[in-house]
Parts: C-alpha cells; structure tokens; sequence
C-alpha cells in the first residue's frame, strides 16, 4: 500500500473477515466483487455515523493491494484539492466523508476531474457519504449526475444481538473469547455504538494479553473500572 497523506494508514483489521455483515451482506458482496475486479464502476456507500462505512473502504483497499488508496476527506479538507491530485496509478480509489467538501466549487472540480481521470483509465470510485448522491447539494450539477448513477450500497446499523456476535467476531480474529454474558455486559453499560465497543475491545485485549486472563464479566469490570493511565 502506498503512503498516505498525513500518516494516514489503514487498520490493521479493518479487513472484510472482521466486519459482521448483519443486514449488509448484499453490500458487502458488492464491495468484494469490485476490490478483486480490474474493471471500472462508481459506488456510494452510505448510512449513518459508526456503521462501518470506513472499515468497509479499508477493506476494499486491504483486498484490492498496492493499486488502492484511501482518502479520508474530512480530515483532508483543511489542505484544499490539491490532495486529490497525484493518484493516477491507482486502479481503486475510496474516497470516505465525502460530504464533507460537497457544495465547495473548488473540491467539486477537483472531484469531477478526478472521477474523469477514473473514468479514462478504467479505474474504480468507491465513495461513503451519510445519505445518497441525490440528498447532497452539488455545486456542480455534472459531478452530482455522475455520482447519482453510481451503485448505491446502504450500509445499516447493527441490532443488538448483532452487535455482540460482531464483537465476538473481533474478538476472536484477535484470538480471545468473548462470551456472551461478557459482550452484553459491554452492550449494557457502555455506548453501543460499535466504534465505542470496539474501542473498550481494544483496551480489554491489552489488559487480558497483559495479565494473562480471559474475558470473564469480573474482569471486564475490574479493568473498566480503572482510571486511565
């Protein structure tokens, strides 16, 4: 993988094994698809905050390899357009938050020639926005009739159960077990967002690593219930 602007880097396991489908799978296959496939298409992944929509064009670029890049457009709209310049070996491009420069004149030429350059060399766009193409006030009604045409891929929020077999999942991709009683017991008394649960993971996986112990509800508690560092 290529370097990013501003230390961006992908997460190491925001891979495609890690993400519990739930009612997404449909879209899922599709993403799949289009990371092994050297063909051309456009597609707009959307749906609310903390549904995975980033890990899902990580994925995309941890399976399609070298050619893909990620571009986090919040995060790089304080350095102008020029950030989209200088991509044109990349066969897939996963363009996260685009909402975030919609309505600016100057991102959406740079967008639109971006999506031309894709277009000439038969490369892949992958774009996750919150709402659809047509929801987004473009500036340049020729950027927003391109992208209206893409694959519209709806990403959902998980439903509880959901929610703590995804974290069982995670779990175990890291080698640790999660009962049941353990993952509601997050889901209980925690956010249950699953950027959150997946952060308490994080910090629980230290602490089991570090002292040895699985992941019983006395631990999780004990180890929650400590300050911060």
């Amino acid at each position: 993988m290529r370097q990013m602007p501003l230390a961006v880097r992908l997460r190491d396991r925001a891979v495609f094994e890690s993400f519990y489908p739930g009612a997404n799978a449909e879209s899922i296959a599709h993403l799949q698809q289009v990371a092994r496939t050297e063909r051309r298409s456009v597609s707009w992944l959307f749906g609310p905050d903390a549904s995975g929509k980033t890990h899902l064009l990580q994925a995309v670029c941890a399976q399609a390899g070298a050619s893909a890049v990620y571009l986090p457009l919040a995060e790089l709209a304080e350095l102008g357009p020029e950030t989209l310049e200088g991509w044109q070996e990349s066969r897939w491009l996963c363009l996260d938050d685009i909402e975030a420069v919609i309505g600016q004149l100057a991102w959406e030429r740079a967008l639109f020639n971006l999506y031309r350059e894709a277009e000439e060399r038969g490369a892949s766009l992958i774009v996750a926005a919150q709402v659809p193409p047509l929801s987004l006030a473009f500036a340049l009604a020729d950027l927003g009739s391109r992208f209206s045409a893409a694959d519209l891929l709806p990403i959902k929020r998980l439903e509880e159960d959901e929610q703590r077999a995804a974290l069982r999942l995670r779990a175990q991709m890291r080698g640790l077990e999660l009962p049941e009683e353990a993952a509601l017991y997050l889901q209980r008394r925690f956010p249950r967002d699953m950027d959150s649960l997946y952060a308490l993971l994080d910090t629980l996986d230290e602490a089991a690593l570090e002292a040895g112990r699985r992941l019983t509800v006395p631990f999780i508690r004990d180890v929650l219930a400590q300050p911060p560092a």
